[in-house]
């Protein structure tokens, strides 16, 4: 019986210990599973994506010996910078600008790149753009085609520099077409619906040209209307509005008042007034009137024709005859519209002659009260004292002088005793 007990413990003990082995192997498997689970949140390889908005593009029809342009957009994702290393193209007419490599697009960030296509003759022509660079999408082709046509010449447009008259007028226009007229150019039809406008029957756009200019002689209208000029060729038709409206005679003035100011007795003050057509119809001046003493208007003879944008001056003058305040008004009649007279008020203010009169303080220690000043007409020998009391200065200003008079002046000189000294040499003015 006791071998027999101590081999079942024996093995009881040895099936314990690996038991325990199992849990600790099933702990460690589990922490294992545990960080090779969260591993990958930690340590993703970074993704650089390049996507472009067209992987195919089509130029058309391009006419021969010319080029048609295309854009297409390079967008970059992911969670690196897109380096584009270089673009190639294969086909001789297609070419690529706005782009130089190598370009790194960060994540969200995007390029533009512009493609040409040439068309050298006519036929289809094919070509592939090809991208490479870091994309986690590898290389992107761009497959690229454009058909080249022969240049037709056929009628594509009329326009003309004006399209509304006030009155009568000359307007420039061209016949254009979608490309250069062939051998012996092409012939283009004209017409106007409405007579106030008239063009010529034809015009002809040149070979190797794609307009041809032609003038429209436009004639005044009393009532407002559209007239419709019609080019046609080779059963193509275009057009183009003119509205008409009826001329009107508009006059402009610079001002519509003149200040003189101050102007002395006898000096005229003359001011320039502007008149100007600035209407589509011609302005006919009749007569130009002035109110008011001293004032007066020349310059210009009437009646008076103003063509639109002409100007004409007027000189108007103020002359004093006497001092003080004066006011007039000039009246323009014309056959201007919104008033067949235009009034301009005329102000200034005469002022005295004034002779003004100075001499040096005599000599030696004798004490000068002040100075006597004397005027009388020249050849006159009724010489009368200007100042009602002594003028203390060495200067005195005569105001009273009369227009057109010459006179002759001295002054002596008035000690503290009173007495006055013999005259001063003799001062000869002449009043305008």
């Amino acid at each position: 019986m006791g071998p027999s007990n101590s081999g079942l413990i024996l093995r009881s003990a040895s099936n314990s210990l690996t038991t325990k082995r199992i849990g600790r192997l099933v702990f460690l498997l589990s922490l294992c599973a545990f960080f090779a689970g969260i591993r990958p949140a930690f340590a993703k390889k970074p993704v650089a994506t390049l996507s472009v908005s067209s992987k195919t593009v089509n130029f058309g029809n391009v006419v021969s010996g010319q080029t048609a342009i295309q854009s297409i957009t390079l967008s970059a994702s992911g969670r690196s910078a897109v380096t584009i290393s270089s673009l190639s193209i294969s086909g001789s007419l297609f070419t690529a600008s706005g782009i130089a490599t190598p370009l790194m697009l960060n994540p969200g960030q995007s390029a533009t790149l512009t493609l040409h296509f040439y068309a050298q003759g006519t036929g289809q022509y094919t070509g592939v753009l090809t991208i490479a660079s870091n994309s986690s999408a590898g290389n992107i082709t761009v497959n690229m085609s454009g058909n080249g046509v022969a240049a037709s010449g056929v009628l594509s447009g009329l326009s003309c520099s004006t399209s509304s008259f006030a009155g009568a007028g000359t307007d420039a226009c061209t016949v254009i077409l979608n490309a250069a007229a062939g051998s012996g150019g092409l012939a283009v039809n004209l017409s106007s619906n409405d007579s106030a406008v008239a063009v010529p029957a034809s015009v002809t756009v040149p070979s190797g040209t794609s307009s041809a200019s032609f003038n429209a002689t436009v004639s005044a209208v009393t009532s407002a209307q559209t007239a419709t000029l019609t080019a046609s060729s080779g059963g193509i038709t275009e057009t183009f509005a003119v509205q008409l409206s009826v001329a009107t005679a508009i006059l402009s003035v610079n001002a519509t008042s003149i200040s003189f100011g101050s102007v002395v007795i006898n000096t005229p003050a003359t001011q320039t007034l502007t008149l100007k057509s600035t209407g589509a119809s011609a302005v006919t001046v009749s007569a130009a009137s002035i109110s008011g003493a001293g004032f007066s208007v020349s310059g210009q003879t009437f009646p008076l024709t103003l063509n639109a944008g002409q100007s004409a001056s007027l000189y108007v003058q103020f002359d004093p005859a006497s001092a003080g305040s004066a006011s007039g008004s000039l009246t323009i009649t014309s056959n201007a519209s919104g008033g067949s007279k235009t009034v301009i008020s005329l102000s200034g203010t005469g002022l005295p002659h004034e002779i003004n009169l100075g001499w040096s303080a005599p000599g030696g220690s004798d004490p000068i009260a002040g100075y006597n000043v004397y005027r009388a007409v020249s050849g006159s020998n009724s010489y009368e004292r200007l100042n009602s009391a002594l003028n203390a200065t060495t200067a005195y200003s005569d105001t009273t002088a009369q227009s057109s008079v010459n006179y002759e002046y001295y002054v002596t000189s008035v000690d503290k005793s009173g007495m006055e000294s013999t005259p001063s040499n003799y001062a000869s003015v002449s009043v305008p």
